[in-house]
């Protein structure tokens, strides 16, 4: 446990270091980068690039629920299992991404710099790191841990490079942004992955030392469990 809260204390430094660090000496190029993917773009993406941006709030919720849903319906533990691990990630990022937008203050390019950036749509929020990113990881990352085979793992992970993309096609995020979001997301999945796995071996030790005594007394000739 002590190590989980370690490891994701060390992710929120991580992120918040690059966003100083693009403060300080990387603005120019995070602006000069956005500015040649939103304003030499092909157009004819745009109503493409619209739909897997808006695609991530099903497709994020869809996922735990969905697996919660089947889980529950089949009796399959490991599907339950999966559904609350994936709904403990989603959370746990959205704490995190929002604790720090409203932490940084960060304004979104096209306030910033109206004279550059128009977007496709406005939003009221601030702009680091991107929440439509850190949630299209997340819901990536978890699938791939839970299901490793290249069939769920090139096309989530396709969808949300797409997803990420989407944000600064339309103008609605620096590269750094989307960088940290993709960085949040992935963690919270892994970091969030790794302790089901601690929680479930504890519970499985725990019951190992509680039969065992019981087991060892059954198999002993001549002998029963004492009360």
């Amino acid at each position: 446990m002590r190590k989980y809260l370690q490891a994701r204390a060390g992710c929120i430094v991580l992120v918040v270091m690059l966003f100083h660090c693009s403060t300080a000496s990387a603005q120019k190029f995070d602006l000069k980068l956005l500015n040649h993917i939103r304003n030499d773009r092909n157009t004819s993406l745009d109503g493409m690039m619209c739909g897997f941006s808006q695609s991530m709030y099903p497709v994020s919720i869809g996922v735990p629920l969905g697996q919660l849903v089947v889980g529950y319906a089949t009796g399959n533990q490991t599907t339950i299992r999966n559904g609350w691990t994936s709904t403990a990630a989603l959370g746990i990022t959205l704490v995190a991404t929002y604790g720090l937008k409203y932490g940084v203050q960060r304004q979104r390019p096209y306030t910033k710099h109206p004279d550059m950036i128009i977007p496709e749509s406005y939003g009221s929020d601030p702009s680091f790191p991107s929440g439509h990113t850190s949630t299209a990881f997340v819901t990536a990352t978890s699938l791939s841990l839970q299901y490793p085979k290249w069939y769920v793992i090139v096309p989530s992970y396709l969808w949300a490079g797409t997803v990420s993309y989407s944000r600064m096609h339309l103008g609605k995020h620096y590269p750094s942004d989307v960088l940290a979001g993709a960085l949040i997301g992935t963690g919270s999945a892994y970091l969030t992955h790794k302790m089901g796995q601690w929680l479930e071996g504890k519970k499985h030790r725990r019951e190992s030392d509680w039969f065992n005594p019981i087991t060892a007394a059954l198999s002993t000739p001549g002998s029963s469990p004492q009360p």
